[in-house]
């Protein structure tokens, strides 16, 4: 009967073997190398997780790719993935590497020009407002677009304090925000 759907008993139990190796290999590899393995994903960590997948689905299906050099494959992934986080500590390196996080809201105003940047649409804003639970845009202190592509949305402070520049350091678009605070801080003196 297997023969006939253009399958050995032999082919199916090596891909059965092959799946289950590949599966406890990342399992594996992913303990090793740690939650950043697989983490909310930088444009590195997403070409890494594709190629992962790709390797894995290779090694369990394909008759031309072995067992050993589909997991020493994955293992090699693994060690580049590393030694690219590594070297991402590195700002030089982390500017290649990544997209700048956008600021997309200073306060209640929409920075249309980022969020055309973004690719965002005003009903894609509003939505990730209604999810982040805020109810009017005045409680809005800024919204930036992440490198992972979450969107932070950072409620205005309830005591009145400004919000701080640190948290928006690497931010395109923050350095209006910053002016906009110091003001208000240089005022309120």
């Amino acid at each position: 009967m297997w023969a006939q759907l253009g399958s050995s008993w032999n082919t199916i139990s090596v891909v059965v073997v092959s799946t289950v190796s590949v599966y406890l290999a990342l399992i594996l590899f992913s303990r090793i190398a740690g939650l950043r393995s697989f983490a909310e994903m930088t444009n590195f960590d997403l070409a890494a997780t594709v190629i992962f997948g790709s390797m894995a689905a290779t090694t369990a299906v394909s008759t031309s790719t072995s067992l050993v050099q589909g997991v020493v494959a994955l293992a090699v992934l693994f060690v580049v993935q590393a030694l690219i986080a590594y070297l991402r500590r590195r700002k030089r390196v982390e500017r290649a590497m990544d997209s700048r996080p956008l600021l997309l809201m200073d306060g209640p105003e929409v920075l249309t020009e980022n969020l055309a940047r973004a690719r965002m649409t005003d009903d894609d804003l509003r939505s990730k407002l209604r999810l982040a639970g805020v109810a009017r845009v005045e409680q809005v202190a800024a919204v930036v677009l992440e490198t992972t592509g979450m969107v932070s949305v950072i409620a205005v402070d309830g005591q009145g304090r400004s919000l701080d520049p640190a948290l928006l350091q690497s931010v395109n678009g923050a350095d209006r925000l910053r002016a906009a605070s110091a003001e208000g801080n240089s005022s309120g003196s």
